[in-house]
């Protein structure tokens, strides 16, 4: 029911609409068509809209969720989606896990299968009359490019190369549980008109990337399939739909994870509920449950016993946390009674803290948990134990660590212009 404006662009698989009511957003309609070579090859492919848009949308809201900016709004219509207006960056940023297609023909000798570690990061001029010509760093910095009042320098440039291998891993991650191997995948990013910022833009749909079922090459589900027909069948095209039915179903998997967990915080006393609550809300932005108990391994070690057991019962991967200031008994006597991870999180105190965390740090034999001061390291160290088994949370962790990346390079960037 939106109001379309104007059509902004359309490319050979989709139309981009702006939104009056929606100001600074617009609407991707994506069509039935499929295409290859740059639309040498071109077939109308019932339903494919549909696909694709169910695809895109759960790719861009798991993206999201973990903490990468994008243009993705919402989800609008079977066919469509809604997006922030970005005007769009001229590059196609390609990773590669393993080496295959282009690749092989652009390097000749390296044979199909092997693996980059890290992934490889390529660049492509979006010029469909030259073929999309492979470009260099320094090409992009030399042709000034500028997108709603952003230049794109060095720095945009590092911050789309990091970004593009931070998607790229977390996408691989999540495709790990349905036994697929993300090949490679391509990526564009644009600049937000309103903020001004490079965020994952476009599409991520069955087009855009390899997908190899049991890392099984011939089982791809990609557009690789339509690619590689000899001749365009209706036989042949209702296979190749198959393929993009068969990704689109277990797209939406990717929102979900069969790995339970959760955070147990034992504090020694009530006094200590505020630096528990630290850890407590740190959880949350990992997608964490977290529960908080009071209990006393030098006062009741009885009842500290009980509730370790209480929560060893259900079957669900528990770590604990303890936080005990003075003389730490709560850390050790939990670590010598479980198997599962206990990381203790001491509130020091101003007069006594560098006397008092020795009890966290020496420890008998035979015992293991680490100590660490904040309580946000101790909740990202619960994370890291669950990102293990659990791509959810794994994303946001890999998604931090980049965004964490950005500022820093950002704030160089600005801290560079002032002193000039």
């Amino acid at each position: 029911d939106l109001k379309l404006g104007k059509k902004v662009n359309e490319g050979k698989t989709k139309e981009v609409y702006e939104l009056p009511d929606i100001p600074g957003c617009v609407l991707m309609q994506s069509k039935d068509q499929i295409t290859a070579g740059n639309a040498a090859r071109k077939d109308r492919m019932e339903g494919k809209a549909a696909i694709s848009n169910t695809t895109t949308s759960c790719v861009f809201q798991l993206l999201q969720e973990a903490g990468i900016k994008t243009a993705f709004v919402r989800k609008q219509s079977d066919t469509a989606f809604i997006a922030a207006h970005c005007e769009m960056i001229p590059i196609e940023w390609v990773c590669r896990r393993i080496a295959t297609g282009s690749f092989l023909k652009r390097n000749p000798g390296v044979k199909e299968g092997y693996r980059f570690y890290p992934p490889k990061i390529e660049m492509f001029y979006k010029d469909d009359a030259n073929n999309d010509p492979q470009w260099s760093e320094e090409q992009i910095i030399e042709a000034k490019f500028c997108f709603a009042g952003l230049t794109i320098g060095q720095t945009e440039v590092d911050i789309m190369a990091r970004s593009t291998q931070a998607i790229f891993e977390i996408l691989e991650k999540s495709w790990q549980p349905q036994n697929c191997t993300l090949v490679d995948l391509k990526i564009e990013f644009g600049v937000n008109i309103l903020t001004k910022e490079i965020v994952l833009a476009d599409v991520i749909d069955n087009d855009s990337w390899r997908l190899w079922p049991s890392g099984d090459r011939s089982q791809q589900k990609d557009k690789q399939s339509y690619r590689d027909l000899k001749e365009v069948t209706p036989e042949a095209l209702q296979m190749v739909k198959r393929n993009f039915e068969w990704v689109a179903e277990r797209v939406e998997l990717l929102l979900k994870t069969k790995s339970q967990g959760r955070v147990v915080v034992l504090m020694g006393s009530p006094s200590d509920l505020s630096h528990c609550e630290k850890i407590k809300k740190a959880c949350a932005t990992f997608g964490i449950p977290c529960e908080l108990r009071v209990t006393s391994a030098h006062k009741g070690p009885d009842e500290t016993l009980r509730i370790k057991a209480e929560y060893e019962g259900d079957g669900i991967p528990t770590v604990f946390v303890a936080v005990a200031g003075r003389s730490n008994g709560l850390g050790p006597v939990m670590s010598g009674n479980t198997a599962y991870p206990v990381v203790n999180c001491p509130p020091l105190s101003a007069d006594w803290g560098t006397q008092d965390v020795w009890s966290s740090l020496r420890l008998p034999s035979g015992l293991s948990c680490p100590t660490t001061l904040s309580p946000e390291g101790a909740a990202q160290f619960a994370a890291q134990i669950f990102g293990l088994n659990n791509h959810l949370v794994w994303a946001k962790l890999r998604s931090s660590m980049l965004n964490t990346w950005i500022s820093l390079k950002q704030a160089d960037k600005k801290l560079r212009e002032c002193t000039l």
